[in-house]
């Protein structure tokens, strides 16, 4: 079954280095890898500020502004893509989740306010004297990452921990204290949906995998997203159907089989509830 692409670093670098860290100037990285305007998915984290241009970014079906002063926070297997004017330049950053994670054992990258739920918004809008200092740290990021000296993935590392400490700063959701105090049970929850959701959907079934109650787990998705657990659950589904919309070559029955749905015709009611459109005319719609 042919999907969205899912990308990996490798492919994103003309010379071995670290498979688990790309790091170049945002200008020159769309021109050796046009592919990225078009919807893809990645493995991988990814954080670009950008410092001139205009244009847009979607991210799983939402679309937001650039302009100087934008930065973006991508979890793996998101969505995206862009629409960029030709003056368009920044930093952009490629990380796995490893690489964060094994060096900092006392800590975790889904630590950071944009990680926490897939349900936080990517987006951070910086002032003139923010994006340059944040700028200026991507800068040594990348003169590491291009350097050959002793220590660099230590100190790209530290650089990149001190991007994150100083962009949570200004990063503020309505959730934020909310999803922190149930952090780790969200955090499972949605781990959980990651694995089973195109099978279960059922809240009760996730509920019993967390050892809580089914009332416990709607309290913590009605006090941190504001939605029920049976619509967080229904979100999931709709956003892959999405996704699977944008292959032309499978059919809106192949993508309700391949979600779970034997029924056809639920599922589209279904779609058309949540998105007030039929499949095939989301399908219609350019993204």
């Amino acid at each position: 079954m042919k999907l969205l692409p899912v990308y990996n670093i490798s492919q994103f670098k003309e010379q071995e280095t670290s498979k688990h860290l790309y790091c170049n100037r945002f200008k020159e990285h769309l021109r050796t890898h046009p592919f990225i305007e078009k919807p893809h998915r990645h493995d991988f984290h990814l954080l670009v500020i950008f410092t001139k241009g205009t244009g847009t970014h979607v991210v799983d079906f939402n679309t937001f502004d650039i302009s100087a002063g934008s930065v973006f926070a991508l979890q793996p297997g998101q969505m995206h893509h862009w629409n960029l004017s030709k003056d368009i330049d920044g930093y952009i950053l490629f990380h796995s989740k490893e690489f964060y994670n094994v060096h900092y054992q006392h800590k975790q990258i889904n630590d950071y306010p944009f990680y926490f739920s897939t349900y936080n918004t990517p987006e951070l809008i910086l002032d003139i004297e923010e994006t340059q200092k944040i700028s200026s740290l991507f800068e040594m990021v990348l003169s590491e990452y291009s350097s050959k000296t002793l220590f660099k993935e230590h100190a790209v590392l530290s650089l990149l921990d001190l991007i994150y400490i100083k962009l949570s700063r200004h990063y503020i959701t309505p959730t934020h204290l909310q999803i922190k105090r149930y952090h780790t049970i969200l955090q499972n929850f949605e781990v959980l949906l990651e694995q089973f959701y195109k099978l279960e959907k059922k809240p009760s079934f996730y509920a019993s995998k967390l050892n809580i109650t089914l009332k416990h787990l709607n309290r913590i998705c009605k006090e941190t997203l504001e939605k029920t657990a049976t619509t967080v659950i229904t979100d999931r589904v709709i956003l892959e159907a999405k996704r699977m919309l944008l292959t032309p070559e499978l059919s809106v029955n192949e993508i309700a089989n391949h979600l779970g749905y034997e029924d056809y015709s639920y599922f589209s009611r279904l779609f058309k509830q949540k998105t007030q459109q039929t499949p095939s005319e989301f399908r219609k719609l350019e993204y």
